[in-house]
């Protein structure tokens, strides 16, 4: 069957994924073949110390994004879709969106980025034995408590960004186990929030002077891969498409983060494989084969959308100071009257930078726009520097600043695969970063001394992994679990090449993270002078 007709009966799937300053939209046949996509593009503001999103702007980048791939999709098949076989919505996990019982949001939207929620967070982790991270929700609930936010008695409905939209759509306050488990720790046995935790955190909170608000009852209800999640209301059809063409009805999977919808991109959902999303912020993925011997405040404990357990470097930290250092080159070719667009440059400056010597010539860069939590750091502040016997050099210059990406992500990975001897047989990579053939690749071998492999679709990122998540639900459970559905269906005919670490370049990223690890008391010292 064409794509036309495929499109016509409804035999699709779209996904929707709200990354950190782009919104993407995909739709997919159910073998994960690509139809057609859209996009809008948004930001974060920092408003009085938190960074948020306004959440009339997620609605206006929704509607925005699935005009832009409507008209994509009449312009290529000349047909207008009213219908499909499944929708799913994903995002950026953790945060914080609080309701009251009106549904009226009732504080400024808080995302993962934000990093003031350390005394709860602390707190949390010690009552539970469970690694809570600043950014996770439950940490983001209790230290609004511990505030005594003016807001915090009227709380009925606490979400992730995913979980919120989904809302919005369907009515159904759920949450798929992926997104569910950067909210609150999850049992990987009862794929549901850990019951002796929950009992725990709610005798916190009735002791803060809450006793009315218990988790179960304002976090929504978790939900796996393939489980039927809703479906399209009519409120929920007009809000996403304003042409009024697409009929209420259509169903919708669990809503996922976009960690979930990463490793699913990356058939990276079963134990030994692993993943790494480069963007706005880094992160890595590895799917264990059994828990970790101990608590690490450094690695967060999360789970597939099937909910086999996770272990999370995450980097607050990403490109953001790549993209600002690669804008700053774009001025100057602006001024000297030189024709190149970002992609053209981003391309050779990325490319030269493999010439660089294998330690980045002694240069140091830090792109903390916000705070780390690998590295205990609650601010950011970017820094580069460097010695005066640094070996100074374009190369070395985007070497360092690609490194660096990677900096706080390879500490994390070196507890799993040094201290805690886990073992992988492939890890993918993913994102904005390696649009660019091959040099992502080479740096992150060097970070993790392992093989790096690149899937054509890498670019596709989250919005493709939760249109297969949509797809599994609708068509593909027949070919049994996850994991199956994508080994035998969508990654089946699917190519990627692998690039091999190089003994000299690992070399090399070692004594590079010699120097990171050192040069954080730079960071450090910068926080405090630095106030601008």
């Amino acid at each position: 069957m064409g794509a036309r007709e495929l499109i016509e009966q409804g035999k699709t799937a779209l996904g929707i994924e709200f990354g950190s300053t782009r919104i993407k939209g995909v739709l997919i046949d159910y073998d994960g073949n690509v139809l057609a996509t859209g996009g809008y593009e948004w930001e974060n503001s920092l408003v009085d110390g938190v960074w948020t999103y306004a959440l009339e702007d997620a609605d206006t980048g929704m509607r925005a994004c699935y005009r832009s791939l409507r008209q994509e999709v009449e312009e290529k098949y000349g047909v207008t879709p009213v219908t499909f076989g499944a929708i799913g919505i994903s995002a950026m996990m953790h945060g914080y969106i609080a309701l009251d019982k009106d549904d009226h949001q009732i504080a400024r939207f808080q995302t993962w980025r934000n990093t003031n929620t350390t005394k709860a967070a602390d707190a949390l982790t010690e009552a539970l034995n469970f690694n809570i991270p600043l950014r996770w929700s439950a940490a983001h609930l209790y230290q609004r408590m511990l505030d005594k936010e003016a807001h915090a008695q009227n709380v009925a409905s606490v979400f992730t960004l995913a979980a919120y939209l989904h809302y919005k759509l369907t009515g159904q306050k759920v949450i798929g186990v992926g997104d569910a488990a950067g909210m609150f720790p999850i049992d990987s046995d009862t794929l549901d929030y850990n019951t002796s935790m929950v009992e725990i955190f709610d005798k916190m909170v009735s002791e803060a002077g809450y006793p009315q608000i218990r988790l179960r009852e304002v976090f929504p209800r978790v939900l796996t891969a393939g489980d039927h999640a809703g479906t399209l209301t009519e409120a929920g059809a007009a809000l996403l498409d304003d042409s009024g063409n697409l009929r209420p009805g259509i169903p919708l999977c669990p809503p996922e983060g976009d960690a979930g919808t990463g490793m699913t991109a990356t058939n990276s959902v079963a134990p030994r494989t692993g993943n790494l999303s480069a963007g706005t912020s880094n992160f890595a993925m590895v799917v264990l084969e059994h828990q970790l011997s101990k608590l690490y405040r450094e690695i967060d404990m999360v789970t597939t959308p099937s909910g086999f357990p996770v272990a999370m470097s995450h980097a607050n930290n990403g490109t953001s100071d790549l993209n600002a250092w690669v804008g700053l080159f774009k001025e100057f070719c602006d001024l000297m009257g030189v024709e190149a667009d970002m992609g053209t440059l981003f391309g050779k400056l990325y490319t030269h930078s493999m010439t660089g010597d294998p330690d980045c010539g002694g240069l140091l860069s830090y792109g903390y726009y916000s705070g780390e939590n690998i590295t205990f750091i609650n601010e950011g502040r970017p820094l580069f520097v460097r010695t005066p016997q640094s070996n100074f050099n374009l190369a070395n210059f985007f070497k360092v600043n690609l490194y660096t990406s990677l900096g706080a992500v390879k500490l994390g990975m070196d507890i799993l695969l040094k201290d805690e001897g886990v073992k992988l047989d492939r890890i993918m990579g993913h994102g904005g970063l390696f649009k660019t053939l091959v040099v992502m690749q080479k740096v992150l071998a060097a970070a993790v001394n392992t093989p790096v492999t690149v899937m054509a679709t890498a670019s596709e990122g989250g919005a493709w992994g939760i249109a297969l998540l949509a797809a599994y639900m609708a068509d593909g459970k027949q070919n049994g679990k996850l994991e199956e559905y994508l080994d035998q269906r969508v990654f089946a005919g699917l190519t990627g090449d692998a690039v091999e670490p190089d003994p000299e370049e690992v070399k090399g990223f070692e004594e590079f993270t010699k120097h990171y690890l050192a040069g954080l008391e730079i960071e450090k010292a910068a926080i405090k002078a630095v106030d601008w």
